[in-house]
């Protein structure tokens, strides 16, 4: 079974719990809001995490769409690419995104929640982060209030100010002519080190691993996406140092 049935089954709120859960149930007719999320932490199985990703994708790209004060139909559209949604699927998808928005609550519970569970997958969270770059992009133009938005995300998900500047450099245009920031690295940094930094977050965001963390297997070609950009960033290293 899909991510998608599994989420829109309505059962997996019940396994989450807290605020993704209780929507989950809002949308099944169960009661789960003031369940804990105490049993979906970090060792949470595979199945719970992926479905867990999903919706916190859903929500904070439905909060995102509206940080900026406007919802425009190339971010829905960008919206839908990522998540690669079954036509068939794509009307109760809609559903939950339209729960997402009407809901009252701010995106820090939402964030909170996915930042536990998966405090020891950091690479997932990226991702997600990742993913939400694509969307606020959509449109051509990523706005300041767009960039604030996705900033106290990295820091409810734990990311330093190195880490962010890393993520935010791989996905904004402007950011992206600097392949060292892209790799995290400073221009002074020595060839060995720089090879060793590009083979981490190689390491870090392969696909398969990714997967293994809790992933949808939904998700890969993003994966894939920013696996390249971190390699189009070493490769153009390479040629600057003359590195073999």
């Amino acid at each position: 079974m899909s991510v998608w049935g599994k989420i829109l089954g309505g059962a997996a709120g019940f396994a989450l719990g807290g605020p993704i859960g209780a929507l989950i149930g809002a949308l099944a007719g169960h009661a789960v809001d003031k369940m804990s999320d105490s049993a979906a932490g970090p060792g949470a199985p595979d199945a719970t995490k992926q479905i867990a990703f999903t919706i916190g994708v859903i929500v904070l790209g439905a909060k995102l769409a509206k940080s900026d004060g406007r919802v425009t139909r190339d971010e829905v559209d960008a919206f839908k690419q990522i998540f690669q949604i079954p036509t068939e699927e794509m009307k109760n998808v809609g559903r939950v995104f339209d729960q997402a928005r009407k809901d009252a609550r701010g995106f820090e519970p939402y964030a909170q929640q996915l930042a536990r569970m998966f405090a020891d997958n950091p690479a997932v969270l990226e991702e997600l982060l990742h993913g939400l770059f694509h969307i606020a992009r959509a449109d051509g133009k990523v706005s300041e209030e767009e960039v604030a938005y996705l900033e106290q995300l990295a820091s409810i998900f734990g990311f330093d100010a190195r880490v962010w500047d890393r993520i935010r450099a791989a996905n904004l245009a402007a950011d992206k002519s600097d392949p060292f920031r892209i790799l995290g690295v400073g221009r002074e940094t020595s060839d060995k080190e720089i090879r060793d930094a590009h083979r981490k977050l190689v390491v870090e965001n392969h696909p398969d691993r990714l997967v293994a963390q809790g992933l949808p297997p939904e998700f890969v070609e993003m994966a894939n996406e920013k696996l390249a950009t971190v390699n189009a960033a070493y490769d153009e290293i390479k040629k600057l140092r003359g590195i073999r």
